[in-house]
């Protein structure tokens, strides 16, 4: 384009805006906005002629500062703290990524099916790969997940927890985790010592006598044994069920019942006892249950109801449920395989 026409018609422009500032007649606000003049410059020739342009007053919605020729605009509506819009929306994301957790595989062949297998399951599919390597992500996920286990076989229940569900501590013949771990057949047995107590604390011959113990997930007694255990008690409570003194088992294996059974002679056992932990959760509890377990009991004469945890069956149902499965042990008598063939 011509330069000296856009030059004629950008002086025409600004002409026309001053003498329409001229018929205002304020010099007032003329002088207040004289410092927030736009000069224009002649670029065309070597002259150095200029012309200057100053704002009209009196802009709705715009307020001039005297001296600074700042503009402030009005604000229409209050916006939203940055934190608040932030916590929406991450909020919002961990409720999508929960509902449809993402995949880590680029270009799939079928990516709602793909959705669809990773919604059913747990289990680590579709997290891609960086050439022959695991991603960042799914690496580091591994890892935390990992030593989430790790904390939950080495780790001591909380004394505190104990002290509210107001039960005392015995252990097995197992006194280091490593030997405990190496060696589950001491798990399976009380102490000397754990025994006398056991003698002088408990109640003999209760109908049902519930225990707890770490076993390989002391998190799984932490987050879930309350509220299996005050639920499995209002559902005996309910049902007519006397108990007998309930007592902690530390560094313990589902055997150790039949020691417990052999000392107070009840007619039902209730071991809650953490499982061992996995990649997808360490904080899983089991219940296991036995009609008149002494030594020499069979693994298929117990009962056990697994997978107690958020992501699985709800504490608070479990104790409910629990309460059912001995009201029908005691009626057939029996546990484990025996009850399935009495009950058909």
């Amino acid at each position: 384009m011509n330069p000296e026409l856009i030059e004629k018609v950008t002086k025409l422009i600004v002409e026309k805006l001053q003498s329409q500032n001229g018929l205002e007649g304020n010099t007032k606000v003329n002088r207040a906005s004289h410092d927030s003049a736009v000069t224009f410059w002649d670029h065309t020739t070597s002259s150095k002629q200029e012309s200057t342009f100053r704002p009209a007053p009196n802009v709705p919605g715009v307020k001039t500062e005297e001296g600074q020729g700042l503009i402030e605009f009005q604000r229409y509506a209050e916006p939203k703290p940055l934190e608040k819009i932030e916590s929406a929306s991450k909020k919002e994301e961990q409720r999508m990524e929960a509902i449809y957790p993402s995949s880590g595989v680029e270009n799939p062949f079928n990516p709602e099916e793909l959705k669809e297998l990773i919604s059913k399951t747990p289990a680590r599919i579709g997290v891609g790969r960086a050439g022959l390597r695991p991603k960042t992500d799914t690496w580091l996920k591994f890892r935390f997940d990992h030593a989430a286990a790790v904390d939950a076989v080495y780790g001591n229940v909380n004394e505190e927890l104990l002290k509210r569900l107001d039960l005392f501590k015995v252990s097995t013949m197992v006194n280091d985790k490593e030997v405990y771990i190496r060696r589950p057949d001491l798990g399976r047995k009380l102490s000397d010592e754990a025994k006398k107590t056991i003698r002088e604390k408990c109640r003999k011959a209760p109908t049902v006598q519930i225990i707890v113990s770490d076993g390989l997930s002391s998190s799984a007694v932490e987050e879930n044994c309350e509220d299996v255990y005050l639920s499995l008690l209002q559902s005996l409570t309910s049902l007519g069920l006397d108990t007998g003194t309930p007592f902690y088992i530390e560094k313990g294996r589902v055997a150790v019942m039949d020691d417990v059974g052999e000392l107070l002679q009840p007619k039902v056992v209730v071991l809650l006892i953490g499982e061992r932990p996995g990649l997808v959760s360490a904080e899983s509890l089991s219940a296991y249950l036995c009609f008149k377990p002494r030594k020499g009991t069979i693994e298929a004469d117990r009962m056990v109801i697994s997978n107690i945890h958020k992501g699985g069956i709800p504490p608070v149902e479990a104790g409910a449920y629990l309460g059912t499965v001995i009201q029908k042990i005691l009626k057939y008598e029996a546990s484990g395989v025996s009850l399935v063939q009495k009950e058909n």
